[in-house]
């Protein structure tokens, strides 16, 4: 599969089949995600997988803004929260932010990463879905996050149950324009 399918073919799938996906295979989706590039190549992004009965109490107490997130991540094979390292990326050495998007340089870099993994895990055959509402402390806690880390997002994995229909995208002259 070339990068264009990759991109026009990868889903956010919300279904998955009982058959775990093995930790090989997650290895290999991350040493991809690993290229991800990142602010003067800090690379912040961590993972860490979830599984059994831990991922079970996560997705039955850190859902409730969307419970429905919950009910998809209770059916994945796994559930990767993907975090940072503080304190970073957008940062010089001093602690001083390089730009005026302060803080915020480490989730672009850690969106960056988590879209590397998708897309990695989509050529595998592995389908996944980034969420973006939970109770970002009561993770924090459940896997025991060291302090000089932060959750950014979780995703859910797993093999697909289901192969949904692109949903429409916006034309190309709505989203480019040009200027002199």
């Amino acid at each position: 599969m070339n990068a264009t399918e990759c991109i026009k073919t990868r889903r956010s799938i919300r279904e998955f089949t009982p058959e775990p996906v093995s930790h090989e295979v997650i290895e290999d989706i991350v040493s991809v995600a690993a290229f991800a590039p990142s602010w003067k190549n800090t690379q912040v992004s961590r993972y860490v997988v979830v599984e059994g009965d831990l991922k079970e109490t996560i997705s039955k107490t850190c859902f409730d803004i969307f419970p429905n997130n919950g009910l998809i991540v209770s059916r994945a094979s796994a559930l990767v929260v993907v975090t940072y390292v503080k304190n970073r990326a957008g940062y010089e050495r001093d602690g001083s932010f390089s730009t005026i998007k302060e803080d915020r340089w480490q989730n672009f870099d850690t969106g960056v990463a988590t879209e590397a993994f998708c897309l990695a895990a989509h050529e595998r055959g592995v389908g996944s879905v980034i969420l973006g509402l939970f109770d970002e402390k009561k993770v924090a806690e459940a896997i025991s996050l060291s302090d000089d880390q932060e959750v950014s997002v979780l995703i859910a994995i797993g093999n697909p149950a289901c192969d949904p229909e692109a949903p429409k995208r916006k034309d190309v002259e709505t989203l480019l324009s040009y200027l002199s």
